[in-house]
């Protein structure tokens, strides 16, 4: 595979921007409108981070070279640690055939299937939806699913009162499927990329690491980085993350976590992530 990023260099200030969706799986960008906006904006790198989806990376990469937008072989992928959500990002990885693929793959199955028992147990207890309702959630990425379920009920008023749609789909068997962390971690190193644990300050349903935690889980999982800069952490948290990764000889990432135009991209300066992108053979001088 021909790479967007082959011979990149990069100024100091060049602005980078290492997490971002697309409607690849719960993001609101089209790929074409979000390289049209980074364009315009003038980014020198990239990465496009959807939820679980390596095989996306070839259709990116195709549509970067034609764009000439420099753009990282990237993914998110969904694991859980002590019963806790906790995304990992991986950069650099060869994509298929390779474990990581595999991996990504499975977990896409899986949701899948859960979605499709949600939906046969939900109708089991009562609630009834158009024919045509399944096969249109299931045609959706397997990290738009759960909302599209969601939305299905409360369209169809299933989701006011007591119990809630959310309510409806727990009592119906609904789980987010995740992956191990080690075994993401393991897969891909295996696929020649490096592995990075993503906003590890969040609060809102994710696991939220201190120093303290970080080492029990690094103990776990051989993690190369963190995502040190991300807009939901305080000052203090990217204060925290900045020395623990310099402590530790740990690879520094920079995200905005956009979704879609209105949260957009955010012009971190390369030289914040200058070692993870050298690692990736990107220049920073």
């Amino acid at each position: 595979m021909n790479l967007s990023t082959n011979g990149l260099c990069l100024t100091p200030d060049a602005a980078i921007d290492l997490q971002l969706h697309t409607t690849f799986s719960d993001g609101r960008w089209t790929l074409e409108s979000l390289f049209d906006y980074l364009l315009k904006e003038q980014y020198g790198l990239v990465a496009i981070t959807d939820h679980d989806c390596v095989e996306t990376a070839v259709p990116i990469q195709t549509l970067a070279l034609k764009k000439q937008l420099p753009v990282l072989v990237a993914v998110e992928m969904s694991t859980s640690w002590h019963g806790e959500l906790t995304d990992l990002l991986c950069f650099g990885f060869e994509t298929n055939p390779a474990p990581l693929h595999d991996l990504a793959q499975d977990l896409v199955r899986r949701q899948e299937e859960n979605s499709q028992e949600v939906y046969e147990n939900l109708e089991r207890q009562g609630c009834r939806f158009p024919h045509d309702a399944l096969p249109t959630i299931l045609a959706k990425p397997s990290a738009q699913q759960p909302q599209a379920l969601l939305n299905l009920l409360q369209t169809h008023g299933y989701g006011q009162g007591d119990p809630s749609a959310g309510q409806r789909m727990m009592a119906a068997g609904f789980k987010y499927i995740t992956n191990d962390p080690a075994a993401v971690a393991e897969a891909t190193h295996q696929s020649g990329g490096i592995c990075l644990l993503a906003h590890p300050g969040r609060t809102d349903g994710f696991a939220t690491f201190d120093a303290q935690l970080l080492d029990q889980f690094r103990q776990e999982v051989p993690i190369d980085g963190l995502e040190v800069y991300y807009p939901l952490h305080t000052a203090v948290q990217t204060e925290m993350y900045q020395t623990y990764a310099r402590r530790h000889k740990l690879f520094a990432s920079a995200g905005s976590d956009s979704h879609g135009p209105d949260k957009p991209p955010i012009k971190y300066p390369a030289k914040l992530c200058q070692a993870l992108l050298e690692r990736l053979a990107i220049q920073v001088r």
